[in-house]
């Protein structure tokens, strides 16, 4: 099994209304879950010692994750829909792509999820204004975990 694969297969699974599958072949368990709507996870920040420099071989094409969504008292928490590594900026040097009081266009990119060196461009489902960024760049983000908190328009 290769890492298209099990990409394909959290994209599938990220499309349905299930919130569990679990997949065996022999070698290989893969359990994917999805939050309830009564649970939301915030993780505080971890230290970090500034933006990480990106790894040369790690694929930069555009793969668009779908986020999960939940209302919390009148904003909408977006959490990360894989286990991945949280970029806020293309770059070291880049500015972010979204900072608090930004103005966010439906398909505008949050941020990048780097799993199995493969760079995912988190975009946003509907516009909104950012009101909370909850990870830091070069933080590992688990699924499920509250990455922005944003009042949809």
């Amino acid at each position: 099994m290769d890492d298209k694969f099990f990409l394909s297969l959290v994209d599938k699974f990220n499309l349905t209304a299930a919130t569990e599958l679990e997949f065996s072949d022999g070698n290989t368990r893969l359990t994917l879950r999805k939050e309830t709507a009564g649970s939301c996870h915030t993780a505080a920040p971890a230290a970090s010692s500034g933006e990480p420099s990106f790894h040369h071989g790690i694929s930069s094409h555009a793969v668009p994750v779908l986020n999960t969504a939940a209302e919390v008292h009148g904003r909408e928490k977006i959490t990360s829909p894989i286990v991945a590594t949280f970029y806020s900026s293309p770059g070291p040097d880049a500015p972010p792509f979204v900072k608090i009081g930004s103005k966010v266009k439906t398909g505008q990119t949050l941020c990048i999820l780097e799993a199995m060196k493969m760079m995912n461009h988190l975009e946003a489902e509907y516009d909104c204004e950012i009101t909370e960024i909850h990870s830091l760049s070069g933080e590992l983000v688990e699924y499920g975990q509250t990455l922005f908190t944003v009042s949809k328009k």
